[in-house]
This record gives C-alpha cells, structure tokens and sequence, in this order.
C-alpha cells in the first residue's frame, strides 16, 4: 500500500468516527467540535484529491465562519440537556430504517457497477502549472457566471430578509434616532426661568 493508499483510509477513518461522535455526544459542544473535526479531515480528502480550492473554502467558510456561529449560539442558548433528551429511544427506529435506507442506497450507487476502476479509471496527473483555483473561475466566471449571479441575489435577499426581521419594531424596545439628535438645539431642550427670592421667608427659615 502506498502513501496515498494510507493516508486516504487514515483520513476516511478519522472523518466516520468524527461524524458519528457528533450525532451520539451528550453535550452540543462536543458535537460541534467533533463537526469541526470532520470538516478538517473533509478537507484533508480534498487536498489528497487534489482540489486545494474546495479545501481551503471548506476550512475558511465552515469551520472558520459557520462553526464558530453554532459554538457561540449553543454556548449562549444555554440549552436544557435533559429536556433536548426526552423522547429520544422514540425515535430510534424510524432513525434506523431511515439510516438503513440511505445506506443501501449509497451501496447500490456506488457499488462497483458505476464506479470500479474499470468504469472509472484514474486521471491523468496535472501539469506542475496546472491551478484548478484558476480553472474553477475560469468556468465559474464565463459558463456559470448568470448562475453565480442569482445566487448572489438570492443569498442577499436572505440576508436582508433577516435582518428585517430582526430589527422590526417593538414597543419595549429603546433605539436611537441620530437625525434627531444631531437637529436638536438647546432652545428646544432647556428653558431658563427667573424666580425671585422671597427673602421673608428666607428670614423666617434662618
């Protein structure tokens, strides 16, 4: 066995216990973490593929954006374990025949009929020059480009879409409006009054 041979089933190895861990860990932030470790080893896959591209956009997006946004959601939703847990074995055999299910699938489709090496054999090594970063945005940019467009849109529609929906207005909330603010003249805030002193009084008190 070469050392291509072995590094893919020592990665392989890593990437199935990871995922396992992160759907049978009591605790959500272990699951996370164990998440984060199958995305590593995903993209360690990748690099062996070599598509240094999906790598390194697997490593920066997921686990440097998306995972650090569940670990800081789970951490401050103080989630109740015990709660989460209850009718848990309840689900446990549509669990497995769904799993079962999705199981076989995967083994028909890739079993050696479509996918042996007779059918697809190894490609060909690329040139030392050769970047599939560049040829990604090559094809990304001139055959794809209409469609990385609307999904640019889409995605900002969402996004706007959230943020409208999280900052709509309350009663109980308390916002500032920096128009006012910056209009607001002293005359209007502070009224000055003149009242005489009544010294009879003052005598009396002293």
């Amino acid at each position: 066995m070469d050392f291509e041979k072995a590094a893919f089933y020592f990665f392989a190895l890593i990437l199935v216990l990871a995922a396992l861990r992160v759907i049978t860990a009591r605790n959500p932030v272990h699951s996370a973490l164990s998440l984060v470790l199958a995305f590593f080893t995903a993209a360690a896959l990748w690099l062996l593929l070599e598509a240094e591209f999906l790598a390194i956009a697997l490593v920066l997006v997921y686990v440097g954006a998306v995972m650090v946004l569940f670990l800081f959601v789970v951490m401050m939703l103080d989630i109740n374990l015990d709660r989460l847990r209850e009718g848990y074995w309840d689900y446990l055999v549509p669990a497995l025949v769904v799993a079962g299910v999705m199981v076989l699938e995967m083994a028909v489709i890739l079993g050696g009929r479509y996918f042996s090496l007779a059918q697809m054999p190894k490609p060909p090594a690329a040139d030392p020059d050769y970047s599939n970063t560049r040829a990604l945005g090559e094809v990304l940019y001139t055959e794809y480009v209409y469609a990385f467009e609307i999904a640019a849109v889409i995605l900002l529609v969402a996004i706007v879409a959230a943020i409208g929906l999280t900052l709509r207005k309350r009663k109980d909330n308390k916002y500032q409006v920096p128009s006012r603010q910056i209009s607001a003249r002293r005359a209007n805030r502070v009224r000055l009054v003149s009242m005489p002193s009544d010294k009879g009084d003052s005598g009396a008190a002293s």
